[in-house]
C-alpha cells in the first residue's frame, strides 16, 4: 500500500461523504492548491487506493427494504464426485445472483456468508431455496433477517 499523508486521508474521508465534490470544492475544503488535489485524486486512482465511485441507493425506496444475511456450508466432496470443489468457485457462483450484495468466505462452523437485499420475506425464501440451494454443492443453509438496521456503510475509517 502506498503511503499516504493528511491530506490524501482527509481527501479520502470527504470522497466517502460524497464523491460527487468537484476537485475545486475539496481543494477548498482542504485549503489546498486544486493541483495538488487533483494529482492525489489522480495518484490514489492510479495505485488502487481509491478503485471507483458509485451512487449509493436507499433500497426502501426501491421497494427492497428487506435484508438478511445467509449462512451457508458446503460439501467439499460431493458424493460420486472425485474432485473437491472450490470454495472461492462457489462464492463466485453465489456472487452472480441479482439479489446478492455481498459474498465473504468466512471461518468457524459455515463457510460462506451471504447479503441479500430484496423486496419482503416471502422474496428471501424464494432466493433461498430457488437460487441459493441450486448453487452446486451448498449443503445447508441459515438465514438471519434483519428486523433494523442502526448502521450500514461502505466507509473505511483511518
Amino acid at each position: 500500500m502506498p503511503a499516504l499523508d493528511e491530506t490524501d486521508i482527509r481527501i479520502l474521508r470527504l470522497l466517502q461523504r460524497n464523491s460527487k465534490l468537484s476537485t475545486r470544492e475539496l481543494a477548498k475544503d482542504l485549503e489546498s492548491p486544486i493541483t495538488t488535489v487533483y494529482a492525489k485524486i489522480r495518484r490514489m486512482e492510479t495505485v488502487g487506493v481509491i478503485s471507483g465511485y458509485k451512487a449509493i441507493l436507499d433500497s426502501k425506496k426501491l421497494d427492497l427494504g428487506t435484508t438478511a444475511f445467509i449462512l451457508a456450508s458446503f460439501e467439499y466432496r460431493p458424493t460420486g464426485q472425485e474432485k473437491a470443489l472450490s470454495q472461492r468457485e462457489i462464492a463466485k457462483e453465489i456472487a452472480k445472483l441479482a439479489e446478492v450484495q455481498e459474498v465473504h468466505i468466512i471461518s468457524g462452523d459455515w463457510d460462506i456468508l451471504v447479503k441479500i437485499k430484496v423486496k419482503d420475506v416471502d422474496a428471501i425464501g424464494r432466493f433461498v431455496v430457488d437460487k441459493l440451494r441450486t448453487v452446486r454443492g451448498i449443503e445447508r443453509t441459515l438465514t438471519c433477517v434483519v428486523f433494523d438496521t442502526a448502521k450500514e456503510s461502505s466507509e473505511i475509517s483511518f
